[in-house]
């Protein structure tokens, strides 16, 4: 069998996953990955087949999407070029993680693929959402289209939903509580960031920055650049996990047993949209700017842990998925 697998390359949750699932999906065939998409933190060693730009959005340094660079670095005329020549017509079974590039040319052949990820669980009605019509959801749900979809979500909503994959190394880790806060805000400056961790000198903060070249340390403030193990290390002997509206950090970390606080994008549905269900699971969430400060004291000096404990079940998804749709 002749398997593509197909990756979004602009958030680290989709690098994270694929890691898991490729050495899965190479007992069933011979396997050729794909990713668009240049913004993750996180590396993929793995030998891609394809490499695209894709269409993606960046962060910024302010909470929300940068709209005029993401589009200003769009190439739309390159992003249809991909569309046209990627030969989805050679592979027996096509798996897609939110990457537009495959999802278009499978729709424009009418070839059979299988949507992957976690957005495919905003397929559903019954996955919670922010209420009233967002540009955002219309987005999310065309962004990467397909004929089959199984999605991943904190619980499982429906009977296509299936519960986060979490990282070997992260089941593999012993949780403890040293008393330092982990934090991962992508979105935000290093001094944005400083500024608020600076209110609570008696607590120690770990900040793990794509926005420095060095690491370095502000009084009660270490601040790293990004690296996984480190991270990682952080993540299983922190007391909170202080990070963005994503879906796999506060899944790990709820995994883990740790108090989890998120601070979603301005004006991004999908994040948003995380966040309503992570709060649903008992995180604290951070939804205007203005109430950055009482919320992040709230959660310091009353929030509660959050244990979940998600089953290891990646292989029988994708067992069941070969046997489904191959």
């Amino acid at each position: 069998m002749k398997i593509l697998y197909a990756i979004q390359g602009t958030g680290n949750g989709h690098i994270s996953r694929a890691r898991e699932i490729i050495p899965i999906l190479k007992k069933y065939g011979m396997l050729d990955i794909l990713i668009s998409g240049t913004q993750a933190d996180v590396n993929l060693e793995e030998e891609i087949k394809y490499q695209f730009k894709g269409f993606g959005f960046d962060f910024g340094t302010n909470g929300g999407i940068n709209y005029k660079s993401s589009f200003k670095k769009a190439d739309f005329r390159q992003l249809l070029k991909d569309i046209r020549n990627l030969p989805v017509k050679e592979y027996d079974l096509i798996i897609n993680d939110f990457e537009p590039v495959t999802a278009w040319a499978c729709m424009l052949r009418n070839k059979k693929s299988v949507a992957l990820s976690h957005q495919s669980a905003f397929l559903s009605s019954k996955t919670p959402v922010i209420p009233g019509l967002h540009l955002g959801e219309v987005i999310l749900k065309n962004y990467a289209p397909a004929s089959h979809k199984i999605g991943f979500h904190f619980k499982r909503y429906d009977d296509f939903i299936k519960t986060p994959v979490i990282r070997s190394e992260i089941r593999a880790l012993f949780s403890e509580n040293l008393e330092h806060y982990t934090v991962y805000l992508p979105a935000y400056s290093d001094e944005f960031i400083l500024k608020k961790l600076e209110k609570f000198p008696d607590k120690t903060f770990q900040v793990f920055s794509k926005h420095t070249k060095e690491d370095y340390v502000k009084n009660h403030i270490k601040v790293f650049r990004i690296n996984n193990e480190k991270f990682n290390q952080s993540l299983a002997t922190c007391e909170g996990l202080l990070t963005g509206g994503g879906f796999e950090g506060p899944a790990e970390a709820m995994f883990l047993g740790k108090k989890v606080l998120c601070v979603p994008m301005f004006h991004q549905y999908e994040q948003q949209c995380n966040a309503l269900a992570a709060e649903e699971m008992g995180a604290t969430v951070i939804w205007h700017e203005k109430e950055f400060d009482s919320k992040l004291k709230f959660w310091i000096e009353n929030a509660n842990s959050i244990k979940v404990d998600f089953p290891d079940e990646t292989e029988d998804i994708i067992k069941q998925l070969v046997a489904n749709f191959a």
